[in-house]
């Protein structure tokens, strides 16, 4: 009968197929095994999972944040937008003209043309003084030219030089440029990333940390099984494998609990962000994780939990050597 292939045998001669297959054999086993010790402490392993989880769960979190501040950046290409505003003595053929030569502008993508009957109507839409602005006279609004400016020209010094040339036509009475507020928008945002980053690394540094620490607790409860393995020819590799699986199991269970958590913190929000973006007339909805940010989620922890565990069983297992009584 052979002989695991963690115990050194010196007459056992094995085809390199057979060795492969027996050290694959071998591996499953101790992987099963090492989830089967974690089901046997469940107390313990279950606190272990939640730690790592709710952990990875705050980092996750904040990087769903900085996603979905992004994807409404993007949809906000508007913002770069100028809003020139005409004198009210300007008729529809003297803006016609206008848009005409603004149009013949290197820096300007498009031009769109908003009448004052137009922006009356949408102000009194969205203003809820629809009733009171019947009884005005005459249009107290002008009419509007919305500029967008080329890729090349809607960064901001570009932008501001776009606008002090387009102020500078006859039928412009003031010109505003919505750019700004993006660019502190954006700012932040990456304010936000660096936090993360921050924030993500001392939180990976406590779960390497946390679980080298369990590691090491069930290393030195199994310290006489250890030392008598040793003394009957197991090997290191051998005896530190059970081990490093189950620091993969324990990043696998905590990815797993921090995906579920994120998925659970992004349906609460979305509730709450919908009765503020009605308020906005808009539909944007929360992105959770896609299955690839998932999967690198767990993925991640899984490469925590093997850290963990590596630092744990190289420093602890070839300190215990079998004594003789």
């Amino acid at each position: 009968m052979n002989e695991p292939s963690g115990f050194s045998h010196p007459s056992q001669k094995l085809t390199f197929l057979e060795k492969v297959t027996a050290r694959l054999i071998r591996h499953v086993q101790q992987a099963v095994g090492s989830l089967g010790d974690l089901w046997r402490t469940p107390f313990t392993s279950i606190m272990t999972v939640l730690v790592l989880g709710i952990s990875l769960t705050l980092p996750a979190t904040l990087h769903l944040f900085v996603k979905n501040a992004k994807a409404i950046s993007e949809q906000w290409d508007t913002a770069s937008e100028i809003s020139l505003f005409l004198k009210l003595s300007v008729n529809e053929k003297s803006a016609r003209n206008l848009i005409h030569r603004i149009e013949l502008y290197p820096e300007v993508s498009k031009v769109t043309y908003i009448s004052a009957k137009q922006a009356l109507k949408e102000f009194k839409a969205l203003s809820g003084f629809g009733q009171a602005l019947e009884y005005l006279d005459k249009n107290p609004l002008p009419a509007t030219l919305l500029v967008t400016p080329t890729k090349r020209a809607s960064q901001t010094q570009a932008a501001g030089e776009l606008l002090l040339k387009l102020e500078k036509e006859r039928e412009v009475q003031q010109g505003k440029l919505d750019l700004e507020w993006l660019t502190r928008l954006e700012a932040i945002a990456k304010l936000i990333e660096d936090i993360v980053v921050g924030i993500g690394a001392l939180l990976c540094l406590s779960v390497v940390l946390i679980i080298g620490n369990t590691i090491r607790l069930a290393i030195l409860n199994q310290k006489d099984a250890i030392a008598v393995m040793k003394l009957v020819g197991a090997t290191d590799s051998f005896i530190q494998r059970p081990f490093l699986y189950a620091g993969a199991w324990y990043g696998i269970l905590g990815g797993v609990v921090s995906w579920i958590c994120v998925a659970l913190l992004a349906s609460y929000f979305s509730g709450a962000l919908s009765e503020l973006t009605e308020l906005y007339h808009s539909n944007f909805v929360i992105n959770g994780l896609s299955f690839s940010e998932a999967m690198t989620l767990i993925l991640f922890a899984v490469v925590l939990g093997l850290s963990g565990s590596y630092i744990s069983v190289r420093k602890h297992i070839r300190s215990i050597e079998p004594t003789a009584d």
